[in-house]
């Protein structure tokens, strides 16, 4: 049997997923649920073959759900928003259902994330493809998700003070606490608020309402101090940068 896991927070959209399903014998539905916050839980335990994931949702996003998940399954978006589904062919995503959508549509989409499933086509790099070009499919970034245990953090950038590159990860430094994130450096730079965020060195972005001071302490190296005491090596490219910003 494929387990299958549906998030979404309308009923009714939950019921038709259901409804269409009984048409797939190797299919069963093991939870449904209306929020990410449950539905990242519900992961956790049952740890679905397949995804039905909604992408407009209160509290977390559908996307934002996903980059909570280690080791994602197969998914199946839904959304009433046609820009998402445009974008979402171009990262060959398993597939996408545009609300409101037909029962043949359904089981069209189905029957690929079967197929792909029986293959045995792992879907991380699938879902990091998405992850990684969400720039295209948002506005930019105004805060981030993160995880700690089963415990979901939402950091609004004002609690932000410095974002730090550590391998593959970024770890986010907040007035919460630090926590780690698979993200790009690059990604944060093209997309957290200009007015905001600058970045200082390649392996450091910092919040411009943080900065304490900026010191020179050898020929042509400075280094910035935050308001919190962290400091915080600045390269050539960022000390410009930071002219410029800071107006000195």
């Amino acid at each position: 049997m494929i387990k299958a896991l549906i998030v979404d927070d309308e009923k009714l959209a939950r019921d038709i997923i259901k409804a269409y399903l009984k048409n797939f014998a190797q299919i069963e539905v093991v939870a449904e649920c209306a929020d990410g916050f449950e539905g990242l839980k519900s992961i956790q335990e049952h740890k679905p073959d397949l995804l039905f994931l909604d992408i407009q949702m209160p509290k977390i996003t559908g996307f934002e759900l996903l980059e909570l998940i280690e080791n994602p399954p197969v998914v199946i978006f839904s959304t009433a928003f046609d820009q998402y589904a445009i974008k979402a062919f171009e990262l060959n995503a398993t597939d996408y259902l545009l609300k409101p959508y037909a029962e043949e549509r359904f089981k069209g989409a189905v029957q690929k994330a079967v197929n792909k499933i029986e293959s045995h086509v792992p879907a991380q790099a699938e879902i990091e493809k998405l992850t990684e070009k969400r720039e295209e499919l948002a506005e930019g970034i105004d805060r981030m998700v993160v995880k700690t245990g089963n415990k979901i953090h939402i950091l609004g950038l004002d609690q932000i003070t410095h974002f730090e590159a550590q391998d593959d990860y970024v770890a986010i430094h907040s007035t919460q606490g630090k926590f780690l994130k698979l993200l790009r450096m690059k990604h944060l730079e093209d997309n957290l608020p200009q007015t905001e965020f600058i970045r200082i060195h390649r392996s450091h972005i910092v919040s411009i309402k943080h900065i304490e001071k900026l010191e020179l302490y050898e020929k042509d190296n400075y280094l910035l101090s935050l308001k919190n005491g962290v400091q915080l090596p600045v390269s050539r490219n960022g000390h410009a940068k930071l002219k410029e910003v800071l107006k000195y």
